[in-house]
Order: structure tokens, then C-alpha cells, then sequence
């Protein structure tokens, strides 16, 4: 039924081959994959493709790499598709000239339940705040970020020890049960969009930068231990570590649990054996599982203690 209906994909990471996959496996005619150029990666600074790229290509997919959206080029190859559906996960802003352009408009697979976490890194910021739910949305994609009217969501639990890592995974496969689901409802008729209501309790996502990654001590224990996941692997919370007649270290925190207690040690100290690596807040510690250092690869905290003069670190900042 849905071999007639034409579906241009548009899409960069992993989180958007799984969406990719099953719309072409459902059934759907896919004219044209839209990724990013190929890109210069590792020491030899070979150029290499994007992770939907390289699904597209194993499937003799029909492969679009425009530099730039508004090419007259390309837009004019897009047209020639002749798509009934854009469908777009994990992709770039589009112009209006791209998503108004199929019959039956574009829609985005986003990573929370809209209109909550509008923006670039709604997983990270759902785990860092400590919410127990998120989910993925579908919506049509209009001017502005994330504000379109949605079509269908699916809700996920997020468990309080869960990394950002693992929530991602979670609505990877949810989303793209979600993208399939939603093309069948535009093309089936049986779906309509709705206006998303606008509220001043709105929590955003915006894009992860160094300084909104590193770790705020004065916080409270569980925020902070809320901070590390929400950023594990990536892009990694970091703090700083000062010792005493050397220089300040800086490391990332990969992993981390956490002790809520009374004590009367200062805000950020530092606690070591050769065991443990325990850093104070202002109810509990933060007890370090898995660290790395400039220069070193990710290790367990006994790896990392074992190899540093314990008594030379003071505090965290």
C-alpha cells in the first residue's frame, strides 16, 4: 500500500538511521537521502560519511549532499524527487524553501514530548533536570525551532541512574517506530495536527557548550549527580581538580554515584584512598566511578588513584 507514496529522508547521527531503516523497510518508496558532506575525521583526516549516509549507500539509496540548502542545484533536484513527504530526523534547520516544498509537508522526529525541551539537546537537558519521563514527538516543521503543530508522541521512563547515553538509545527505536506510525497517519488521512500551547513553565534545550558542561559544586548532591549523567558520553561533564604545588588538572566525569549526609567538610574537598575518590557537596559526596585526564583514555577511579599522588588533591572547582 505504501510502495506508491515517494519519501525523501533527511538526517546526519545513528539516532536517525534507525528512523531511516524502518520507514524503508515498512514499505515506503525512499527517492532521496539529504545528509551532510562528508567530513575530514580521525589523524589522516580521511574524509568520512555520516552514519545515514552510510546506511544509504548499503541500500542503494538515492544520496543528496548539498553544502548549502538554498542551492539552486539542489533545490531543484529535490523538486525533481517529486516527494510526497520530507521526513526529517537529526538533521539542520531547513529553509522554507526545502519543508514547504512535498504535498504533504515535512514533519521532524524530535527527542522529547513538545512543546517541553524545544531545541538542539532535548535528551541531555531532560536527564540533567531529573525528570522521569521524556519521550519523541512528531510534528510538521514551520519558521521558527521546534514549534510546529505536532501529529503523534510516545512517552519513555527515564530511571534515576540512567546515563543520557541510555535514554538516547531508548528513543532512538521509539522514534522510529513513532516516524514510521506517522507517515502512515498523514497518508492514511487519519491524523490531525495540533497547535502546540504555548506556557511560561517551558523548559528549553539549548545547545551543550563547554560552560554549561562543567559541574557546579554548590549545587546539591543529586543535581550534580544528575549534571554527570545527563552528560555521559557525551558531550561529558568536567570539573577542575586543584593540588597542591602543581598545576590545576581538568577532568571529565564519566560515571558517579552519590551519599546524602550530614558532615562538616567543605563544599568541593577532596576525599582519596586507593579505592575511592569522594568529593563533598553541601548535603552528601559524590563518590567518582569512571574519570579520564588530558591525554589518558576513560578508566575506573582505582585505575586513576593508583597512579597519582592522593595527598596532593585538595578540592574541585
Amino acid at each position: 500500500m505504501n510502495r506508491d507514496k515517494n519519501i525523501v529522508f533527511m538526517g546526519t547521527p545513528q539516532f536517525a538511521v534507525e528512523s531511516l531503516k524502518n520507514i524503508h523497510e515498512s514499505g515506503y518508496n525512499i527517492v532521496g537521502v539529504v545528509c551532510p558532506p562528508d567530513k575530514p575525521a580521525g589523524r589522516g583526516h580521511k574524509l568520512q560519511a555520516c552514519d545515514v549516509k552510510k546506511y544509504a549507500v548499503s541500500q542503494n539509496l538515492n544520496v543528496l549532499q548539498p553544502k548549502k540548502l538554498k542551492n539552486p542545484e539542489f533545490l531543484s533536484e529535490l523538486q525533481s524527487l517529486n516527494a510526497d513527504l520530507f521526513v526529517v530526523v537529526a538533521f539542520r534547520m531547513l529553509p522554507k524553501e526545502v519543508w514547504s516544498m512535498p504535498q504533504h509537508g515535512t514533519f521532524n522526529i524530535h527527542g522529547s514530548l513538545l512543546p517541553q525541551y524545544r531545541g538542539a539537546a532535548p535528551i541531555n537537558w531532560a536527564v540533567m533536570n531529573g525528570e522521569t519521563k521524556t519521550g519523541v514527538t512528531s510534528f510538521f516543521i514551520d519558521e521558527n525551532i521546534d514549534t510546529g503543530a505536532t501529529l503523534l508522541s510516545e512517552e519513555c521512563e527515564i530511571d534515576s541512574n540512567e546515563t543520557v547515553g541510555d535514554v538516547h538509545d531508548k528513543l532512538m527505536l521509539l522514534g522510529a517506530e513513532l516516524a514510521t506510525k506517522t507517515c502512515d497517519a498523514i497518508f492514511n488521512h487519519t491524523i490531525e495536527a495540533k497547535t502546540q500551547l504555548e506556557s511560561t513553565n517551558l523548559k528549553k534545550a539549548p545547545k551543550l557548550f563547554k560552560n554549561n558542561c562543567k559541574i557546579d559544586w554548590s549545587k546539591s548532591t543529586i543535581e550534580i549527580h544528575n549534571h554527570i549523567r545527563g552528560l555521559s558520553p557525551y558531550p561529558s561533564a568536567w570539573t577542575t581538580f586543584i593540588r597542591s604545588e602543581e598545576e590545576p588538572q581538568t577532568i571529565k566525569i564519566y560515571k558517579a554515584s552519590y551519599t546524602l549526609i550530614d558532615h562538616d567538610r567543605e563544599i568541593a574537598e577532596i576525599q582519596a584512598d586507593k579505592k575511592d575518590l569522594k568529593i563533598y557537596t553541601k548535603d552528601g559526596y559524590i563518590s567518582i566511578l569512571k574519570i579520564q585526564v588530558p591525554g589518558k583514555k576513560k578508566m575506573d577511579v582505582q585505575s586513576f588513584l593508583n597512579g597519582i599522588n592522593i595527598k596532593s588533591y585538595q578540592k574541585a572547582c
